[in-house]
């Protein structure tokens, strides 16, 4: 199977060779990382089976945030944290996308214009649930940024997860009004998109927006999901550390092309694309955030700060209703790390057991 490490090990001399100069310190950063990820150059735990001797690598993670190979451990333990965070109530999953006519300019001003994206949207949600006309209370709201499509073109949006329900402010629970409607999508667009353009004329004046956009109605899209701890931390899984490209979405690399496959949303079929190294290096790279971004951000009563508040309203929940809490599994987020370590049977001989040797730790290379 073609792996993006072996993309990487191919095209990237070429392309560092015409753009290294000008590019972020994160892309050089990725680029190192996924091609040693899982290698000698990062060093590796050494076992020994005390029934055949036999040496057995357990070569380190690079744990970069875009390395297919990374982040199952990662994932797990941050979705058993989700777990008891979770209340047992509907929820809505909100998308709201950047329009076509800001993408280059998002994509040249990442850090201020990603984070004010990401900002608009949850205050948005937020500002219309505490409405007394829709909600009248503040929700959770967990939002994750994604840039990309499935042919890794520039599409930033934000996927938010929002509780069916909210504190008011005399603290008791509030479930939604109506059933699979928390406030208009047309509300929202319009708030989202007057909330972006406030603040780039705040904090980014400099930038010259066209003011077209300005009056073009905002993708928003909300859909109601039924009643379910398991669909809430499936979400989780598959949202949270998504990257821009899998391994097994790769088919296949010659000299000069990469071929992947991708899902046409539309008609609803996987279709294949071919393109040149090159350009798969530039369009996966144009998804890697800077270093120190927030990819997920917690809002209203998912804030860090209400935790407190949040399992006071888990247990009167679980009192009305008490959840079945099943254990997720994490998706799409590479294979498992290797399974050795002291006490665990040898992948050779099978009736021995493997013991820790040595830890060999190797410096990784600085990104320029």
């Amino acid at each position: 199977m073609v792996e993006l490490a072996d993309v990487f090990n191919r095209f990237a001399p070429d392309y560092l060779r015409k753009h290294g100069a000008a590019m972020l310190p994160s892309h050089h950063r990725a680029i190192n990382d996924i091609i040693q990820c899982r290698t000698e150059a990062l060093g590796c735990h050494l076992y020994r089976c005390d029934t055949c001797d036999t040496p057995v690598y357990a070569f380190h993670s690079c744990r970069n945030r875009s390395c297919p190979k990374c982040h199952f451990e990662q994932t797990k333990k941050w979705l058993e944290k989700r777990q008891e965070e979770v209340l047992p109530i509907p929820y809505f999953h909100i998308t709201i996308t950047v329009p076509e006519e800001l993408r280059f300019i998002f994509r040249s001003n990442q850090t201020d214009t990603y984070g004010i994206f990401m900002k608009a949207c949850a205050e948005a949600i937020l500002e219309l649930a505490r409405d007394p006309k829709w909600l009248g209370a503040t929700p959770g709201v967990l939002s994750a940024l994604h840039t990309w499509n499935q042919q890794m073109l520039q599409h930033i949006h934000t996927h938010n997860l929002v509780t069916g329900g909210g504190v008011a402010d005399d603290g008791s629970w509030r479930p939604a009004p109506k059933k699979g409607f928390l406030f208009p999508e047309q509300a929202l667009s319009k708030l989202v998109r007057g909330k972006v353009m406030s603040m780039l004329k705040r904090e980014r004046p400099d930038l010259v927006l066209p003011q077209t956009v300005w009056q073009k109605k905002w993708v928003v899209h909300c859909t109601p999901w039924a009643e379910g701890v398991q669909t809430v931390l499936d979400y989780l899984a598959r949202y949270a550390f998504r990257i821009a490209i899998n391994n097994s979405r790769i088919v296949a690399m010659d000299e000069k092309s990469v071929t992947f496959r991708y899902k046409d949303r539309k008609q609803k079929k996987w279709r294949t694309c071919q393109i040149s190294g090159e350009e798969f290096m530039r369009r996966f790279l144009q998804h890697v955030l800077p270093g120190g971004f927030h990819k997920i951000r917690y809002y209203g009563l998912w804030h860090p700060s209400k935790r407190s508040l949040v399992q006071r309203i888990w247990l009167q929940l679980e009192k009305e209703s008490p959840p079945d809490l099943p254990t997720a599994t994490p998706v799409d987020q590479g294979p498992p790390p290797q399974k050795v370590g002291n006490g665990a049977p040898c992948p050779c001989c099978s009736a021995g057991k493997l013991f820790l040797v040595q830890i060999i730790q190797k410096p990784r290379a600085r990104a320029p």
